[in-house]
C-alpha cells in the first residue's frame, strides 16, 4: 500500500470486500486518471478475485475502439461530458466480465479547461447490468489533487452502488 494514501487503500479494501460478498467483478474505464483507480484496487493483495480489468482510454479513439463510445456522442458532447462517462461505463460493462464498472473523464489540468468545462471538472459513471448512475464534480487544486480526489470519489460511488445492492 505504498503507492496510495490510507484513505484510498481503505476505500479500495471496502470496495473489494463488498464486491466479494456480492460475487461481483469490477472494471474501470479511465481517462483523466490514467489507470489510478484500477491501480488503487490492485494495490490490495488478493484483488484478482474481484478486479477483472481496467481500460485506460485517454484518447477519443481509444474510447471508441475499446469501449464503443459512439463518435456521435464525442462530437456532440465532447470527451468530458455526462454522456461520454455513461457510454464509457456501459462500454466497460459490455467489454468485460464485470458486474460493476466505474468510468471517469475530466479536465485534470493545469491546462485544457474552458469556461464551459473548467479545470477540475470530472464526470463519473457507475454501471451495473440493471442501472447506471452518472454525476460530476469540480475539484480544486493542481493536477495531482484533481486526480486524487477523482479516485476517491470514484471508489466511493462504486462502494455506494455495491452497498445498495441486496
Amino acid at each position: 500500500m505504498d503507492n496510495f494514501d490510507e484513505e484510498i487503500c481503505n476505500l479500495s479494501t471496502s470496495v473489494l470486500e463488498r464486491c466479494r460478498t456480492l460475487g461481483w467483478k469490477a472494471a474501470t474505464a479511465e481517462s483523466c486518471t490514467g489507470g489510478l483507480i484500477v491501480g488503487a484496487l490492485t494495490e490490495i493483495a488478493g484483488s484478482s478475485d474481484v478486479v477483472d480489468r481496467g481500460f485506460v482510454t485517454y484518447s477519443n479513439e481509444a474510447k471508441m475502439q475499446m469501449l464503443g463510445v459512439p463518435a456521435e456522442t464525442l462530437a456532440a458532447h465532447g470527451a468530458v461530458s455526462e454522456q461520454t462517462a455513461r457510454a464509457m461505463a456501459l462500454g466497460a460493462l459490455a467489454n468485460s466480465e464485470a458486474t460493476v464498472t466505474v468510468a471517469v473523464t475530466g479536465v485534470a489540468g493545469p491546462g485544457g479547461g474552458s469556461a464551459e468545462k473548467p479545470v477540475g471538472l470530472v464526470h463519473f459513471g457507475v454501471a451495473t447490468p440493471d442501472s447506471i448512475v452518472a454525476e460530476h464534480r469540480i475539484f480544486e487544486g493542481d493536477r495531482g489533487a484533481v486526480r486524487h480526489q477523482t479516485v476517491l470519489h470514484a471508489l466511493k460511488m462504486v462502494l455506494a452502488r455495491a452497498e445498495a445492492a441486496s
